[in-house]
Parts: C-alpha cells; structure tokens; sequence
C-alpha cells in the first residue's frame, strides 16, 4: 500500500489538474455560446446556398464553363479544419479518420489545412501540405474564406488540382458534432447536403441568365465555394468548443473519482498507522509490566 504522503501528494496533484479542467470547461462553455449563436445564425444561408446552385445547374443543361469541367488531374485538394488546440476529445482526430479512410491514394492528397492539429497529424502520416492557413480558425472572417477560396480557384482552373473537397464537423448540437466530407469542385449535380431540413427547391424550377450562363457562373461559383467553406469553419468552430466542454466536463468527473478513491485509500492508511501505533504502545506497556 502506497504511504500516506505518497497518497496525500497525488491527491492534491489531481486536485490542482481538476481545478484547472474546471476552468476550461467554463471558458469553453462561454465560447460554445458565441460560436453557436454565430453558427445558427449562418446556418440557414450556408444550407440554402448549396440548394440554390444545385438546383441552378440542374435546370440549366450542359454549361460550359471552367469551374464545372473535370480537370484531367488525379490531384485532390482537399481543406482540412481542425483546431489549434488540443483537449477536445476526438475531435482532431476524427476529421483526421475521415480524410485517411475517404479511400483517395495518399500521393493524391493535397491538403490544405486551416488548424495546426490536423495539419501535424495528415503530416506526421506523410501527407503533403499544400498551404496551411490555420490562423484564420481562431476567428473566422468571410474575408478569409474568399482568399483561400481564390487561391483555390485558380489553382483549378490552371489545372493543377483535378478537385476541390472540404472536410470539416457539422454542428447539431452541443454533443453532437458529424464529421463530414464534401466536394466542392468539379460540382456534383446529384450530390444532397445533410440537413436536418425536408424543404428542397422545385425540380422543374426554371432558370433564365442575364446576361448569359457563363457570366452568372463565373460571378456565382467563387460567392458558394467562398460560402460554404466559411459555413463550415463557423460550424468546426461551435464543434470544436462544444467537443473541449465535453471532455473537459468529463475529466473533471473522473478526477472528482480518482479524489473520493485516493481519500478513502488515504483513511484506510492512517486507521492502519494508528493501530499499528497503538499496537506498539500496548506491547511496550506489558514488556515493562
């Protein structure tokens, strides 16, 4: 049985990591709430954008047009948001999972990453990092959603990658976060955004350009990829808060455990000190009788 100081020294040690779990369960509990106030708020253009131009190209027939042609590239872009910070459950490494078991040969990868720890895990497994931009996931900006949707854009068009996937978690709820994996480009017609929403635009919806499909197209893609990778960082962002509240929550759960546990252990060797104390005295006693 470990000494009463040993015990006595590793509970104030989990005293001290519990107080510190419970501290960063509140500050992430505060920025939970910010986040998903912001990713409600986003939430209904970022779906209704997807369907918007689904729906466009499926009423308007073959267009010819740059952003919509398959390159003839096997190289794939594929954005990549995680977290800066660690502490978050599963959360880094599920999006890590996604893009590792998303069956695309690893040679073919070109990952963009916005968040250090995705970054440093598709890196330590010999992925190639194309551009990191993980500074902008600690507050998300359209306008940073436009720069990386730009370099993006045109490294299609020039035919250096042959598409465009963002990979990100979609937030349901405070304990609820899906990791998920989408194609930007070239556009996938048949392609359905998982919503919990049953509203779907007309099929037969008829669509008129002015002043032509080209010129709408090259004015409209640039707007929905910019969208939806700014929806998806808002949302990782509410996911990832809500995924570091949980752990930090249940951690500090186990600790209040491990503390119960080390003090019972604790009373037991101090019951055992003094009996063996009163033992020691009662048997020097009769050794003088």
């Amino acid at each position: 049985m470990a000494s009463m100081r040993d015990i006595k020294r590793r509970k104030s040690s989990i005293s001290s990591t519990q107080q510190i779990t419970k501290a960063m369960k509140l500050v992430a509990t505060v920025k939970l709430q910010q986040a998903r106030t912001r990713a409600e708020q986003t939430d209904p253009y970022f779906r209704f954008m997807y369907k918007t131009v689904q729906s466009l190209l499926a009423s308007s027939g073959n267009v010819d047009h740059p952003y919509l042609k398959q390159q003839d590239n096997p190289k794939k872009a594929i954005i990549v948001i995680s977290s800066n910070r660690g502490l978050a459950g599963g959360y880094n490494s599920n999006i890590t999972k996604l893009v590792m078991n998303s069956g695309i040969a690893k040679e073919d990868v070109e990952v963009v990453s916005i968040g250090h720890k995705g970054r440093d895990l598709l890196s330590a497994r010999g992925y190639h990092i194309r551009s990191d931009y993980s500074d902008v996931i600690e507050r998300p900006a359209y306008e940073d959603a436009m720069e990386i949707s730009k370099d993006l854009l045109t490294a299609y068009v020039a035919g250096e990658i042959g598409e465009i996937d963002l990979v990100y978690t979609h937030f349901k709820n405070t304990v609820v976060h899906e990791p998920q994996m989408m194609r930007l480009l070239p556009m996938d017609r048949d392609a359905e955004l998982n919503t919990d929403e049953e509203e779907k635009l007309p099929d037969d919806l008829l669509m008129n350009f002015e002043p032509s499909e080209e010129e709408a197209l090259e004015q409209i893609i640039p707007k929905y990829v910019t969208s939806l990778l700014y929806g998806a960082m808002v949302e990782s962002v509410a996911s990832e808060n809500g995924a570091r509240m949980t752990a930090m929550d249940s951690a500090t759960d186990n600790a209040e455990e491990m503390i119960e546990e080390l003090t019972l252990k604790y009373n037991q060797a101090r019951q055992s000190s003094i009996t063996q104390e009163l033992t020691e005295i009662v048997a020097g006693a009769n050794a003088l009788a």
